[in-house]
C-alpha cells in the first residue's frame, strides 16, 4: 500500500505557493529524454515479498564478489583486509548513531574520534591541518581545486595527465558552475609520468597544479619538482593519493612541498561495499586554514581545567550563511572516518610501514610473474610502483579482462574502461596487488591470463 500523506487539496496548496503550475514542473530541468514516459519497462505492478527475495537473492547470486576468488582491481579502490575488531566498535550504539553534531561541544566523543581522525590523516599526509573529512576523494580534488582559487584568486588549474579519470570528471562538473578553466589530458603507457609536461603548462594565471601520487598508471611523480615550479609562479601544487597505504612506503607529499593534500581513506577500515559509501580525506598547510572546507576540530579545556574538544572552524553552509560557505558538501562520513581511525590506530605507524611493504612485495611478485608470459610488458613506470602498476598486452584489455571474469579471476582495471575514447590506452591493463593475495592467487591469475592470451 502507498504512503500518501498529503491530500491532493495540501498538494495544490504547495504548488501555489512556490508558484508551480504542478509536480511535473518541478522536474522541467531535468532533460527530456532523461525522464521516464511511464512505467519501467518489464518491472510487475507487484509480488509477494517471498517473490520478491526469492528473485534478488537470484540477482545478487550472478555477482562475482571480490572475497571469491583471486582479484587484483585497482584503480581507486582497493581490497585489503580490515580487522574484524573495526566492524565490532564501529556498530556500538553509541558511534552508529552518532551524525553531525548541531551542538558540537555536547557530542564530546564524536568530536574527539574527529580530532584523532585529523590527527592521524594530517601526520599520513605530512601537512599542518586536515579536516574532519569529506564525502569522497574526487569531491575533496575538486573542493582543492576551488580553495586553491579562493587562495590565489586564479581560475585556471592544471590536472596532470595521471589524474584519475573519475576525479578529472567530477571537476568537470563542479566547474561548469564557477568558471574554472580545466587543462587535462590522457596519460601514455609508454612514456614517464609527465612531469615536465606539467611544470611546462605552469603560468602566471596558474592556480593550483593537481597530481595524482602514485597516479592512475601506478607510477611515482616528483612532486618536490612540480611542487618548486608551482611556487615559482604563484600556483599550489595539490597532491591526490587515492591509494593511503602507498604512503606507508613513500614519502608524504606535504613533505615533498604540497601545499593541499587531498585522496580517498577507503582502503583503511572502509571495504570496497560495491562502491561506496567512502571517504574523502583533506590536509593542508596551515596559513590556508580558512579557506578549507569543512570543518575542523580542536583540543581545549574547561572551565575546571579538564580536557575537552570543540568545533573549532566550521565553514560550512549548515553552520553560516551559504554564500559564505567554503564548501556546500554536507557530509563528513562520519562513521567511515572511524572505521578508518580505527584501523589506523590498530596499524599504527610501524604497522602501515609494514603493510606497504607487504604490498609491494606482491605487486613485484604478481609483476615478475605475468611479465614472464610472452607478449605481456610492463608499461614506463619500470620499478617505481608501490602495489599497482599497468600491463601492456597484446591486444584490448577490455576483452581479456571479460575473459579472465569468464574464467573466475577478476584480473585488473582495463584502461579502455576509465578511457573509452583513447585507443591508445587500451591495450593497458591496470592491476593491483595488496596483502589479500597469496601466491596461489597469483599463479591462477598467471595461468589464466596465458590461456586467454594463447
Amino acid at each position: 500500500m502507498r504512503y500518501l500523506p498529503l491530500t491532493p487539496t495540501d498538494r495544490t496548496a504547495m504548488l501555489a505557493v512556490i508558484g508551480a503550475g504542478s509536480v511535473d514542473d518541478l522536474f522541467a530541468d531535468v532533460p527530456a529524454e532523461a525522464r521516464l514516459a511511464g512505467l519501467v519497462p518489464g518491472l510487475p505492478l507487484h509480488a509477494s515479498e517471498m517473490a520478491v527475495e526469492r528473485h534478488m537473492a537470484g540477482l545478487a547470486g550472478r555477482n562475482l564478489s571480490a572475497g571469491s576468488v583471486p582479484f587484483f582491481l585497482g584503480a581507486g579502490a582497493y581490497r585489503h583486509h580490515i580487522p574484524a575488531s573495526v566492524d565490532h566498535l564501529i556498530q556500538r550504539g553509541e558511534f552508529l548513531t552518532s551524525y553531525t553534531p548541531y551542538q558540537p561541544e555536547i557530542a564530546q566523543g564524536t568530536l574527539q574520534v574527529l580530532f584523532e581522525f585529523q590527527t592521524q590523516v594530517a601526520r599520513l599526509f605530512g601537512t599542518d591541518i586536515a579536516n574532519a573529512s569529506m564525502y569522497d576523494g574526487s569531491t575533496a580534488c575538486w573542493e582543492a581545486i576551488a580553495m586553491a582559487g579562493r587562495v590565489t584568486r586564479r581560475k585556471r588549474a592544471v590536472l596532470s595527465a595521471g589524474l584519475h579519470p573519475h576525479y578529472v570528471a567530477t571537476a568537470r562538473t563542479m566547474a561548469r558552475f564557477t568558471g574554472d578553466l580545466l587543462e587535462f589530458s590522457t596519460p601514455k603507457l609508454e612514456a614517464a609520468p609527465g612531469d615536465a609536461e606539467v611544470i611546462a603548462a605552469i603560468d602566471d594565471g596558474t592556480s593550483c597544479v593537481v597530481v595524482q601520487y602514485p597516479d592512475i598508471l601506478g607510477r611515482i611523480p616528483d612532486l618536490a619538482a612540480i611542487a618548486d615550479a608551482a611556487h615559482a609562479k604563484g600556483a599550489l601544487l595539490v597532491a591526490v593519493v587515492t591509494e593511503p597505504v602507498a604512503l606507508g612506503l613513500i614519502e608524504a607529499p606535504g613533505y615533498l612541498g604540497a601545499d593541499i593534500v587531498v585522496g580517498e581513506g577507503q582502503s583503511l577500515g572502509v571495504g570496497l561495499n560495491f562502491g561506496g559509501p567512502y571517504l574523502g580525506l583533506f590536509g593542508a598547510s596551515e596559513k590556508f586554514v580558512r579557506q578549507m572546507p569543512g570543518r575542523l576540530c580542536g583540543e581545549t579545556v574547561d572551565a575546571d581545567g579538564k580536557r575537552g574538544f570543540v568545533l573549532t572552524l566550521s565553514t560550512r553552509e549548515q553552520h553560516i550563511r551559504r554564500e559564505k560557505a567554503t564548501s556546500n558538501i554536507c557530509t563528513n562520513s562520519g562513521l567511515c572516518a572511524l572505521a578508518f581511525s580505527i584501523h589506523m590506530t590498530l596499524l599504527g605507524g610501524e604497522g602501515l610501514a609494514r603493510l606497504a611493504r607487504v604490498n609491494h612485495a606482491r605487486a613485484r611478485q604478481l609483476a615478475e610473474r605475468l611479465t614472464q608470459i610472452p607478449g605481456l610488458v610492463l608499461g614506463s613506470q619500470c620499478d617505481t610502483y608501490v602495489n599497482e602498476f599497468t600491463l601492456i598486452l597484446p591486444r584490448d584489455a577490455r576483452e581479456v579482462a571479460d575473459a579472465l571474469a569468464a574464467k573466475g579471476v577478476l584480473g585488473g582495471v582495463p584502461l579502455g574502461r576509465l578511457y573509452p575514447d583513447a585507443p591508445h590506452l587500451h591495450r593497458g591493463l591496470l592491476v593491483a596487488a595488496t596483502e589479500t593475495n597469496t601466491t596461489e592467487d597469483i599463479e591462477a591469475f598467471a595461468e589464466a591470463l596465458a590461456g586467454v592470451l594463447a
